[in-house]
C-alpha cells in the first residue's frame, strides 16, 4: 500500500493513466474514430471558452462549426454531433475501467472501515469477545434492483471488466484491442429489456463478483476472528434480489417471470458450486475422498442439465462436504482443508437460492385485487367473507382478516391482473418448496398507508397458498412525509393485533420496515426527507421495543444523494442508540452496483465498510445522541427547508418546466428498463405519478441537481438572518448525521453547472423560475462553505472531487449537444410548418446523450 496521500494515488493511478489511454483511443486506425478524436478537443475548448464568456449552447455549437468545420452541410454537422456522442460514451467507459483497475491502489484495503482494521482495533483494546458477539447477531443485506440508472448493455460491461484487468496488468496490446472493440460496440438497446433480461444482467454480478467477494469476507471472519472451535451461526451478509419479483408499476412482471427467475438463480448458484467442486476434484485425489467428490460433481451436473433437479439436496451437499472435511483432518493432514471450508462457507451464505427474491406491489393495486377477490368469492357463495364486508368499518374488516381461513380455486377470478397477483403469492410457496424458504420470503407493500394495507396482504397470502403456516415476512414501505409520520401508529395497530403478533412470534419476533429515500426526497425535499426518516426510525424503534419486537430497517436508496445515496456507510455509522441497528439493509441499483460493487475489490471493500459502519460505534463505545438543542435546530432547518421546497414544487411552472426544458419525457425512449417511466398511462403529467429516477435524473441532466440541495440554503439563511448561525455550526460539529447530510449535499452542488442553462434566465416563460433555482443554488453553496469552513466544495474529499471533476470535464461537450438539441426541438415546435423528420433527429440526439451523462455520474453513489 502506497504511503502517498489518496489524492496523489488518484492522480498517478487514474488521472495520468486516463490521459495516456485516451490518447491511444484517439489514434486507433478507424477513420471515424481518428477524425472524431481530433475534432472533439477543439469542440471541448469551444465549450469551455463559450461558457466562460456567457454563451449559450446553441451559440457554442454554431461557433464551433463556423470556426473549424465551415464546409460541412447541415446533415454532415448532425453526423459529427452523433459521432461526438458515441466517442464521449466510450471515454466514460475508459475512465470507469481505469477507476476500477485503480480501486485497491486509491483505497486502503486494510484501512479504516475494513474487517482487518476492525479486528486489529478489537484485539488491541481487548474487545474481541464483544466483536464476536456483534457478529453473531449483526447482518448486512444489499438488495439488487433493476431500477434503470445505468445504460451499459451486457457486452459493454464485459469490455469494462476485461479492460480493467488489462489496465491492472499494463497489457498495452490487450488494452488497444479492447479500445478498438469498444469503438465498434453499440451502446444502446433497440428494444426494452424484459424483467427476465434484467435479472440475467444482475445474475452476472452474483456469479462473477458477489459469490467470490462475499465468500472472501465470510472466510476472513471465520478464520481470523473466530477460532476453529467457535461456531458462527450468523451468515452476516446476504443478497436480496428484485428483478422478476418487483411488480410495483411494472405490468411485465408475471408469476411465470418470478418462477423463471428463481429457477435461474438456483441454476446460477449450482453452476458456481459445480465449478468449485471441479477445482477441488483436481486436488482431492486421496483414498476415501476422490470418489465422493466425483459423485458430488455428477449430481450437481445433473441439476444443471435439468436431468434430475433433485439429485442432491442442500442438506446432503453440505453433509457430504463436512464428511470430506473430517476425513481430510483425520487421514490426510488437513491438505486443502481451507478450500473445503471456503466452499462450506459459500453454501451457508447462498444455499440453493443464491439471493433472496423479494416480491413488491403497491397497496392501491392490492386494494383493487382484494376488492375483486371478496366480490368473486361472495358471488360464488363462499363463506370466507360476509356479504356486507365492504360496508363494514375498517376495524371490523381487520378483525375478519385476522381470523381468515379457507381455500378456493384461484381460477374463479376472471380479472387478469387480480389473478396474476394472487398467482404470484402461490408462486412464493412453490419457490420455497423448490429452493428453500430463504429463496422468497418477503413481500413488500409500496405506498403503505394503513394497517389495513398489511392485513389485506396477510389474508390474501393465507388464502392463496399458506393457510396456517405463513412463512413470508410482510414489509410495509413508508415513503411520503405524511406516511413516515403515521408509520408508528400503523405499526402499533399491527403489534396490538393478536393474530399478526402471533405471526411475528413465528417469524422470530422480527418486523422488517422499508423506508423510501427516493420518493421521500421527491415528496418533501432533501433535508425533510432524511430527517423524517431519521425520526420515523427512532419512533418505530421505540414502538417495536415496547412490544418486544426487533425492527429491521430496509432503506430504499438510489445512487445520487438526492435519492438517499452518497456515502452510505457514513450514514449508518451516524445513527444513534435510539435507532435499531442489528441489520443494515439497503437497495443497490444501476451505476451503484457497477461502481461500488462491480469488481471483487470494490465489492469486498464496500461490504466491509457497511459491516464496519454497524459495529465500529459499539466497539468504540460511541452512543451519539442528539442534544435537545440540536434536535430543535434540526427540526427548524427541516421545517423551513420543507416549506421552501413545497412552495417551489407548487410553483405554477414546476411541472411544465420539467416537461419542456428538461429530458424528462426522453427517459421512456431510452429502452433501458422494463418498467414504464411513470405510474399511469395518461398523456398529462401528474407529479404523484412521476418516478423518482427520471425525476432526479432530469434535474441531473440539466446540471441543476435540485433534489439534492433545494431548501438547504434557505433554511440556513433564516438562522443567519437572526444571528443564530452558530447553532447550525454547533449541530454540524456535534451531529455525524447532519454532517453526513451536508457532505452529500455538497456532492450534489459540486455536480451542478448553471452556466449550461444560463440562457434560460432570459426565457419569457421560464426565466423567473430558472432564477429561483439558481438563487437557491448560490445561497446553498455560500452557506455550506460558511458552515464547513471550506474554501471549495468537497475540500475534505479531494480524490472524490477529482473524480467528479474529470467526469464532468468528459461530458461537457455531451451536455452542450443535449441542450442545443433541446433548444432546436423547442424552435421547431414554435414554427407554423412542422418538420417531423428534423424533430425526430434532434429527439434522437437528446435520447442518445442521456446515456453518457448518466453513466458518467456513477460516482454519485
Amino acid at each position: 500500500m502506497s504511503k502517498l496521500p489518496k489524492i496523489k494515488r488518484f492522480e498517478e493511478s487514474v488521472e495520468a493513466k486516463y490521459k495516456i489511454y485516451n490518447s491511444i483511443f484517439m489514434t486507433l486506425p478507424f477513420s471515424s474514430i481518428t477524425k472524431t478524436g481530433v475534432l472533439l478537443p477543439l469542440f471541448h475548448e469551444t465549450c469551455k471558452k463559450g461558457y466562460s464568456q456567457g454563451d449559450d449552447p446553441t451559440t457554442i455549437v454554431k461557433t464551433f462549426f463556423e470556426k473549424y468545420q465551415a464546409r460541412r452541410d447541415e446533415k454532415s454537422q448532425i453526423n459529427l454531433l452523433f459521432r461526438f456522442i458515441q466517442y464521449i460514451e466510450r471515454q466514460v467507459v475508459l475512465f470507469d475501467a481505469i477507476e476500477d483497475a485503480a480501486f485497491p491502489i486509491v483505497n486502503n484495503m486494510d484501512g479504516i472501515g475494513t474487517l482487518r482494521n476492525l479486528k486489529e482495533f478489537a484485539s488491541s483494546n481487548n474487545k474481541m469477545e464483544q466483536l464476536k458477539d456483534f457478529l453473531q447477531d449483526f447482518k448486512v443485506r444489499i438488495v439488487l434492483t433493476a431500477h434503470p440508472t445505468q445504460f451499459y448493455p451486457g457486452s459493454v460491461l464485459g469490455i469494462i471488466t476485461a479492460l480493467s484487468e488489462a489496465i491492472k496488468n499494463n497489457d498495452l496490446q490487450q488494452i488497444t484491442q479492447l479500445l478498438a472493440q469498444l469503438g465498434k460496440t453499440p451502446f444502446f438497446r433497440q428494444s426494452k429489456p424484459t424483467p427476465y433480461d434484467e435479472a440475467i444482467s444482475l445474475i452476472w454480478y452474483l456469479e462473477n463478483v458477489f459469490y467470490h467477494s462475499f465468500g472472501n469476507i465470510y472466510d476472513y471472519i471465520k478464520e481470523n476472528i473466530f477460532s476453529e472451535s467457535e461456531d458462527l451461526k450468523n451468515d452476516v451478509i446476504n443478497i436480496g434480489f428484485w428483478p422478476g419479483g418487483d411488480r410495483d408499476g411494472n405490468p411485465f412482471v408475471t408469476p411465470e417471470t418470478t418462477l423463471k427467475v428463481s429457477e435461474k438463480l438456483k441454476e446460477a448458484i449450482i453452476k458456481n458450486y459445480y465449478r468449485d467442486i471441479r477445482l477441488l476434484k483436481r486436488k482431492l485425489t486421496f483414498a476415501g475422498i476422490e470418489d465422493r467428490i466425483i459423485s458430488l460433481e455428477r449430481k450437481l451436473y445433473e441439476i444443471i442439465l435439468k436431468k434430475d433437479t433433485n439429485s442432491i439436496s442442500l442438506k446432503s451437499l453440505e453433509q457430504e462436504l463436512l464428511n470430506i472435511k473430517d476425513i481430510l483432518i483425520n487421514e490426510h493432514q488437513s491438505l486443502y482443508l481451507k478450500e473445503v471450508k471456503s466452499l462450506l462457507n459459500k453454501i451457508k451464505l447462498f444455499g440453493f437460492h443464491f439471493a433472496n427474491l423479494d416480491i413488491r406491489q403497491d397497496s392501491r393495486q392490492h386494494h383493487n385485487v382484494f376488492t375483486i377477490l371478496v366480490d368473486t368469492l361472495n358471488k360464488h357463495n363462499s363463506t370466507i367473507f360476509p356479504n356486507n364486508y365492504h360496508d363494514l368499518e375498517e376495524t371490523e374488516q381487520i378483525k375478519i382478516l385476522s381470523e381468515i381461513k379457507g381455500t378456493f380455486d384461484l381460477n374463479i377470478i376472471k380479472d387478469e391482473f387480480a389473478l396474476k397477483t394472487m398467482k404470484t403469492m402461490q408462486v412464493i410457496k412453490t419457490i420455497q418448496d423448490k429452493n428453500g424458504e430463504a429463496a422468497a420470503n418477503r413481500y413488500i407493500i409500496s405506498n403503505n398507508q394503513t394497517s389495513l394495507n398489511v392485513m389485506q396482504l396477510y389474508a390474501m397470502l393465507k388464502l392463496a397458498a399458506f393457510n396456517d403456516q405463513l412463512t413470508v415476512d410482510i414489509v410495509p414501505l413508508f415513503e411520503t412525509i405524511t406516511d413516515l409520520k403515521n408509520a408508528p401508529k400503523v405499526m402499533e395497530e399491527l403489534y396490538t393485533n393478536s393474530s399478526y403478533m402471533n405471526h411475528l412470534k413465528k417469524r422470530g419476533q422480527k418486523q422488517t420496515i422499508m423506508l423510501g429515500f427516493s420518493d421521500g426526497t421527491k415528496d418533501g425535499g432533501y433535508l425533510m426527507a432524511n430527517w423524517s426518516i431519521f425520526k420515523a426510525k427512532e419512533a418505530l424503534t421505540a414502538m417495536s421495543r415496547k412490544y418486544g419486537i426487533t425492527v429491521i430497517f430496509f432503506d430504499g436508496r438510489g445512487g445520487p444523494p438526492a435519492r438517499g445515496g452518497g456515502k452510505t456507510h457514513q450514514f449508518y455509522a451516524s445513527l444513534g442508540p435510539n435507532i435499531e441497528d442489528r441489520e443494515v439493509q439497503l437497495t443497490i441499483q444501476g451505476q451503484t452496483i457497477s461502481s461500488n460493487f462491480g469488481t471483487l475489490d470494490s465489492s469486498q471493500y464496500n461490504m466491509e465498510q457497511l459491516i464496519s459502519s454497524g459495529i465500529s460505534n459499539k466497539l468504540n463505545g460511541i452512543n451519539e445522541l442528539m442534544t435537545d438543542d440540536n434536535i430543535s435546530v434540526m427540526n427548524e432547518l427541516a421545517t423551513i427547508s420543507y416549506q421552501t421546497y413545497s412552495d417551489f414544487k407548487a410553483h405554477p411552472k414546476f411541472l411544465s418546466y420539467l416537461e419542456k426544458m428538461s429530458t424528462l419525457k426522453y427517459y421512456a425512449k431510452t429502452n433501458i428498463g422494463s418498467r414504464p417511466s411513470k405510474r399511469n398511462t395518461s398523456a398529462s403529467l401528474v407529479f404523484d405519478d412521476l418516478r423518482a429516477i427520471p425525476f432526479v435524473g432530469s434535474w441531473s441532466q440539466l446540471k441543476q441537481n435540485v433534489p439534492g440541495f433545494f431548501g438547504v440554503g434557505s433554511a440556513m439563511k433564516q438562522f443567519e438572518a437572526k444571528g443564530e448561525f452558530d447553532k447550525v455550526v454547533q449541530l454540524y460539529n456535534e451531529s455525524s448525521f447532519f454532517k453526513t447530510l451536508i457532505e452529500n449535499s455538497m456532492m450534489s452542488l459540486s455536480k451542478s453547472f448553471f452556466d449550461l442553462t444560463k440562457y434560460m434566465a432570459n426565457d419569457k416563460e421560464y426565466g423567473e423560475f430558472w432564477k429561483l433555482i439558481y438563487d437557491e443554488y448560490l445561497l446553498s453553496h455560500r452557506l455550506i462553505l460558511k458552515l464547513t469552513g471550506y474554501t471549495t466544495l468537497m475540500e475534505n474529499q479531494p480524490a472524490g472531487k477529482a473524480s467528479i471533476d474529470i467526469r464532468e470535464h468528459i461530458v461537457l461537450p455531451l451536455l452542450t449537444i443535449q441542450q442545443y438539441a433541446l433548444k432546436e426541438i423547442q424552435k421547431l415546435g414554435e414554427q407554423e410548418n412542422s418538420n417531423p423528420e428534423k424533430q425526430e433527429i434532434f429527439e434522437k440526439i437528446v435520447t442518445r446523450s442521456l446515456f453518457g451523462n448518466i453513466n458518467a455520474s456513477r460516482n454519485s453513489a
